[in-house]
């Protein structure tokens, strides 16, 4: 059953993907950020270590973390 979950959240991710692929085909092309790579690196290995509850939520949970420090970075930056 957990590898069920595990397949529906990559398929899901592989999807959102290939849409903002092909949605923002034309327009500007923005980089990722190294912390913003790094923490998609941090929820993706926390999904595909999903058998373990207590190593998957915390790697998730630092993924989450440095997404939000990423923006507000970045909000901080647009500012000045």
């Amino acid at each position: 059953m957990d590898n069920l979950y595990i397949l529906i959240s990559i398929i899901a991710l592989i999807i959102i993907t290939a849409l903002i692929f092909f949605v923002k085909k034309n327009k500007k092309q923005k980089r990722l950020s190294p912390l913003a790579g790094l923490s998609f690196i941090f929820v993706i290995v926390g999904i595909i270590f999903g058998d373990d509850g207590m190593i998957s939520y915390g790697l998730m949970a630092i993924g989450i973390i440095l997404a939000i420090a990423d923006m507000f970075l970045k909000s901080k930056s647009k500012k000045k």
